[in-house]
């Protein structure tokens, strides 16, 4: 299984970003894709989760109302929208994937993207 992470950069506070994740390397029929970030000397915080089978996403309250997760799952990708971006959201983003329903633990996905920097300047 191949992740792979696009769309990072460098932006003004107010700017919009939309980060890709790519899965690869099998069926994904029956999973769910999971949006993590790492901000410089913090913990890894969950974003937002969504499943390839359908159903909604589900997003973490710091990000609820600016960031949205969707899927094409025909490309077996899916993006996180992000709006209204704030210094604070400024981290590592990590997409990850595991067989279930979404999940908000880190420890529940099996494989993970790369990472893309997200940098939001003031």
């Amino acid at each position: 299984v191949q992740l792979v992470e696009r769309g990072g950069g460098l932006v003004q506070a107010g700017g919009s970003l939309r980060l890709s994740c790519a899965a690869s390397g099998r069926s994904f029929s029956g999973y769910a894709m999971g949006w993590f970030r790492q901000a410089p000397g913090k913990e890894y915080e969950f974003v937002a989760a969504i499943s390839l089978s359908g159903g909604r996403p589900y997003h973490a309250d710091s990000v609820k109302g600016r960031f949205t997760s969707s899927r094409d799952n025909a490309k077996n990708t899916v993006y996180l929208h992000m709006n209204s971006l704030k210094p604070e959201d400024t981290a590592v983003y990590y997409c990850a994937t595991r067989q279930g329903v979404p999940s908000m633990s880190r420890g529940a996905y099996d494989y993970w993207g790369q990472g893309t920097q997200v940098t939001v300047s003031s």
